[in-house]
């Protein structure tokens, strides 16, 4: 199948327009990482203690930093999360610089909402945030003193029920009156008297809580920059191996631009580096090289053919046939992520937006970027060639040189050179011709 069919696009002829676009992008990329003092790692790479807290109405991000700080010592950072489904929640993290200080600071996060936003209801188990075995202990006494037979099996059955129903959406987490647990099998309205004297709900639910030490997440930082240099020096030993070695350099250095590119526009968006992103990133390279290698390909093919023609005519019809393949592949993969980043959630929004800044710009770095510099590798190794045709080269047997270190023609068969008359005192011997 082809959208496109014979087209005769001059491409290269725009190449220095999109190199300057290229180099403009780098280098604001280059500057947002230095004012912003460096990238802006996640959890993963930095340590700390992350918390995905979802309230019942949009959150106060002013009050929540305001009650984090009194009772965090160290930066505490709460942001918005963006996509579906994620209006009213936010994302608490904290940098640490010792192990010991990871339950510290989220034991601290959560007295700190529970504080500010928990119900004043001394006593109470917070049914929005309670562990399964916390419900068990809170509900088995009181249940039985209010003369509800249920043996421990059913009592654990009965509270997983009920845990599941909450954790669900659309409510994920958070059950804004314990009349909705009536929904639930083997709920009765017994149960619900004693879960409304012993538990309270708190308008907001701790979703998820990760927590890295820093020097695990020094480790995986170190890890993640190798794994890329890794990848991108595998490739070039193989395009070099394939092709030529100039071809190689173009393929990597295309790759390396769109890394640069797409990690410089992370920190122009302020958003963060995870380990997620970095699989984007590897992915991209791939994709990338992949579809390098496929014009790369096509213009090896034509040289056979078109020997007497200008390598940037070889270089446009190659382009021009791949255009087709090109614009499939690229459109269908950048669909994909677009829909991931719009709909697939805060998980997968780093991933997404990477390979949606990627594939733009490794699409048309292969055309404006990779065969640009094979064009001028081919360009200047030509230039040598020529330059070392024209200087004329003389056996050094047939050249012979003069007492002053003068360079004499070379001498006729068949007549011997004449031997020369004695020089005067003080003076340069002549050579007689």
């Amino acid at each position: 199948m082809e959208l496109f069919k014979q087209t005769n696009f001059d491409f290269l002829r725009w190449k220095w327009p999109f190199i300057t676009a290229s180099l403009v992008l780098s280098a604001a990329g280059l500057i947002s990482i230095a004012l912003h003092g460096g990238l802006r790692y996640g959890i993963d790479f930095k340590g700390g203690a992350q918390m995905t807290v979802r309230f019942a109405y949009p959150p106060p991000i002013d009050k929540i930093r305001s009650a984090l700080a009194q009772k965090v010592k160290s930066g505490v950072q709460v942001e918005n999360l963006t996509g579906a489904g994620s209006e009213n929640e936010v994302v608490i993290g904290t940098a640490i610089e010792e192990e010991r200080q990871l339950n510290i600071n989220r034991q601290a996060m959560s007295d700190a909402l529970n504080v500010t936003f928990g119900q004043p209801a001394s006593g109470k188990l917070d049914f929005n945030n309670a562990s399964r075995q916390d419900l068990i202990d809170r509900l088995r006494d009181p249940l039985a003193a209010a003369g509800v037979a249920m043996s421990d099996p059913q009592l654990q059955s009965a509270v997983a029920a009920m845990l599941n129903f909450r954790d669900t959406p659309p409510r994920s987490g958070l059950i804004t009156d314990f009349n909705q647990l009536s929904a639930v099998p083997g709920v009765t309205p017994q149960t619900l008297n004693v879960l409304r004297q012993q538990c309270y709900l708190a308008p907001f639910h701790r979703n998820d809580v990760e927590m890295v030490g820093p020097q695990v997440g020094a480790d995986l930082r170190n890890k993640a920059v190798l794994a890329t240099l890794y990848a991108l020096a595998g490739m070039l030993v193989y395009i070099a191996f394939r092709f030529e070695w100039i071809y190689g350099v173009g393929a990597v250095v295309a790759c390396f631009h769109d890394t640069i590119i797409t990690i410089g526009l992370f920190s122009i968006f302020n958003k963060e580096i995870t380990m997620t992103v970095i699989a984007a990133l590897l992915t991209l390279v791939g994709y990338s090289m992949n579809d390098t290698i496929v014009i790369f390909d096509r213009i090896r093919e034509n040289l056979k053919f078109m020997r007497r023609e200008p390598l940037e005519e070889v270089m446009n019809k190659a382009v021009n046939q791949t255009l087709s393949r090109t614009v499939m592949t690229s459109g269908l993969t950048f669909l994909t992520v677009m829909a991931l980043f719009i709909w697939g959630g805060p998980v997968l929004h780093g991933f997404s937006f990477a390979l949606v800044c990627g594939i733009i710009v490794g699409t048309y770095s292969s055309v404006f970027v990779a065969s640009p510099i094979v064009l001028a590798g081919h360009y200047f190794a030509d230039k040598r060639k020529k330059r070392a045709r024209a200087v004329p080269s003389v056996p050094a047997s047939r050249v012979e040189t003069s007492p002053v270190g003068q360079r004499k023609a070379p001498a006729k068969a068949g007549n011997p050179p004449k031997a020369a008359s004695p020089s005067k005192a003080g003076s340069p011997a002549k050579v007689v011709k």
